[in-house]
């Protein structure tokens, strides 16, 4: 059916009287305009010059607990609530797509941080970028970003052919990393059934983690700004881990030896992905989505601690995602309803040691509809979703329905001065690997096994946020508060034999209280600007026989200066803390340092990562189980004092810009194989 609407709704289109467009108009008006959702930003030109690529550009405005590695190009959420979308006129987009975005063209940036009932689960922000589109000409290009001081790269070459309505769009991306330095130590305290603690020790002696991977995409664009846009992609992204190992010295008990952990994997995944969106009327539109997607996995893992354990792993997946959105733009408001459906195989099959095929069938019926409008001074929407759940493996099934109301007021006292709330319930399903009936041994004394009978849960929470915004000046105070009810908890099992399983069970609640403070402010307009932001967490944790509490303190501080073709810049942050289940983890630091220069068609970038540092911790956890006390901490001498040159090259010839939008695109890349 979706199919045959993206057949005929062309036709549709050419029934709709044309549009007649103005020129370019230039308007000064405020940079950042606060919306119930979040705020839009205005780039300034300054801004968009000394940008190389959409990691650039974000890195550099600074958003209240995003973190940018225009490095290792990944985009996350410091205050760990959930994951980062980034999206470029309404598509999500990858890495291939960010590089080779040019930043001169983009006419906003919106900063959503309390997404719809829509954007699906787990996502905390959803960064929008919208720019012009070229309807003429072309554009060639590429990006290399190489680690002077160790084996890391990451090469982007791309074009653009624009003719009409037409565009044609080639990226091809390769990257790879081979990191000796990497160091894992480790102390464990076992409580064994006889009353005694049995203490094992696991520090890396030697390591190498090595990675290369590819990405080549295919895009075909045709669009009429004021009508249609169609467009169809067809990507393959490439991965290969050739033989990874950490050779640890393990001290176990009274004696001491070397044990050896390796892995290997292999991975491909085609992915197709239709698009259609139809504007009927001037208030009225139509978006279609629809992505297949097949992702193929052979890994091989082994560790030798106390006797010799090898397993390996034969994946298949296979994913159909679809999406429909209707939107009508009424007088009192804008209504939007949509449908979206999604089914998935999963086949993984584990031989060796581990002899398991788990066969997983789910798919999930979404529908929702929401409500914006403007009455006076109060902004408000109001939102709604359902969804029924059908998952099945073997033995193990179940059908589940969900309620998601969501709802949001901003109230402006002033132009500058604004409070909001928001409202929103959703559901959290688990990860399809721990939903699996196989059991991975970890190391001589732990077990990692699936828990085939999980459900999703519930999530329900509330934002109070008070913002006042000038020309140089944007400040904001929220609270924010997080109810899981019968979240998926941490259990570590204690067997007859002294084996120390962990899983996942369904369990009383986690709840997480967040407070910030935020400001940013140009301390000479269009030169320098100073952002700092900071705040607390407190998380609750509710399990079946565990309370566990804590709180942690972040905060982070960037300095941006812009001094025609040169700009510089300094970042950072003290990291992130947190505490879920019975894991209390810290996800490292970051300290970035920065020079841009720009000349004609180039530009070039010297970044200087974690300056100063000898040993820096990348990650550290803790269990705080009463039967099993763990303390692993990661360090990488590789990311000390990382100094990275990123070159761009951009050559533009003919383009003339028109604006465009679309509004939802999917992906999959979940392979449900235990790690």
């Amino acid at each position: 059916m979706l199919f045959l609407l993206l057949l005929t709704l062309p036709a549709l289109a050419q029934e709709v009287e044309p549009t007649v467009e103005l020129g370019e108009v230039e308007v000064k008006a405020d940079r950042i305009i606060k919306k119930t959702d979040g705020m839009l930003l205005y780039p300034s030109e300054q801004q968009k010059t000394s940008s190389r690529s959409g990691y650039s550009l974000l890195q550099q405005l600074t958003l209240p607990n995003i973190r940018v590695d225009e490095v290792g190009h990944t985009i996350s959420a410091i205050d760990q609530r959930g994951s980062v979308q980034i999206r470029i006129n309404g598509i999500i987009v990858d890495k291939a797509e960010m590089l080779s975005l040019d930043p001169k063209s983009i006419r906003t940036i919106h900063f959503i941080d309390n997404p719809g009932v829509r954007y699906g689960d787990g996502i905390a922000y959803v960064i929008e970028i919208t720019t012009r589109r070229a309807d003429n000409g072309y554009t060639l290009g590429t990006s290399f970003t190489q680690a002077l001081t160790t084996l890391q790269g990451d090469y982007t070459v791309y074009g653009k052919w624009n003719t009409g309505k037409s565009e044609l769009s080639l990226n091809y991306s390769i990257g790879y990393q081979n990191y000796s330095d990497l160091r894992t130590e480790e102390t464990a305290h076992y409580h064994l059934n006889d009353g005694s603690v049995y203490t094992i020790q696991r520090n890396d002696l030697a390591s190498r983690n090595q990675s290369l991977n590819n990405q080549l995409k295919l895009t075909y664009n045709l669009a009429d700004s004021t009508r249609y846009v169609f467009q169809a992609s067809l990507s393959g992204d490439f991965s290969h881990v050739p033989n990874n190992f950490n050779q640890k010295q393990i001290v176990d008990g009274k004696q001491t030896y070397t044990a050896l952990e390796q892995q290997q994997s292999r991975s491909g995944s085609p992915v197709l992905d239709l698009y259609y969106f139809q504007q009927f009327t001037p208030r009225q539109s139509l978006t279609l989505n629809a992505v297949g997607t097949y992702i193929g996995t052979r890994s091989s893992d082994s560790y030798d601690e106390g006797s010799p354990y090898r397993y390996d792993v034969d994946g298949r997946t296979y994913s159909l995602l679809s999406e429909a959105i209707y939107e009508n733009r009424l007088k009192p408001f804008t209504l939007s309803a949509g449908l979206n459906y999604s089914q998935k195989y999963t086949n993984n099959e584990y031989t060796g040691d581990v002899s398991a095929a788990t066969s997983i069938h789910n798919n999930r019926v979404y529908l929702f509809s929401e409500i914006k409008g403007l009455w006076g001074n109060l902004r408000y929407s109001a939102g709604i979703g359902g969804s029924y759940l059908h998952y099945r493996q073997q033995s193990h099934s179940y059908d589940y329905w969900s309620f998601c109301p969501k709802a949001a007021l901003s109230y402006n006292f002033t132009h500058a001065l604004q409070l909001s709330y928001n409202f929103q319930m959703s559901e959290r399903t688990s990860r399809v690997a721990m939903i699996s009936d196989a059991s991975i041994r970890n190391n001589r004394m732990e077990w990692t096994v699936g828990s085939p009978d999980l459900k999703p849960n519930r999530e329900m929470y509330h934002l109070l946020r008070l913002t006042y915004t000038n020309n140089r000046l944007q400040t904001s105070l929220e609270g924010f508060y997080k109810q899981c009810l019968r979240p998926n908890m941490a259990v570590y099992e204690r067997t007859a034999d002294d084996r120390f399983i962990y899983t996942q069970r369904n369990q009383k609640e986690i709840d997480v209280l967040n407070a910030m403070a935020y400001a940013s402010y140009w301390l000479m307009p269009e030169k320098l600007s100073v952002t700092a932001y900071g705040g607390l967490f407190r998380c609750f944790n509710f399990g079946q026989d565990y309370t566990h509490c804590y709180t942690s303190y972040f905060v982070t501080g960037a300095v941006n200066a812009y001094l025609g073709n040169l700009s510089l810049h300094a970042y950072a942050d003290n990291g992130s803390r947190f505490l879920e289940g019975e894991t209390k983890g810290y996800s490292g630091s970051d300290i970035t340092l920065k020079a841009a220069y720009s000349y004609k068609d180039w530009q070039f970038a010297l970044i200087w990562q974690q300056p100063f540092q000898h040993k820096y911790k990348l990650f550290e956890s803790e269990i705080l189980n009463r039967n099993l006390q763990k303390r692993t901490a990661l360090y990488s001498g590789d990311a000390c004092n990382l100094i990275s040159l990123t070159v761009t090259w951009r050559l533009t010839r003919g383009r003339k810009f028109h604006d465009v939008d679309r509004s939802i695109q999917l992906k999959d890349k979940d392979t449900g194989i235990i790690r």
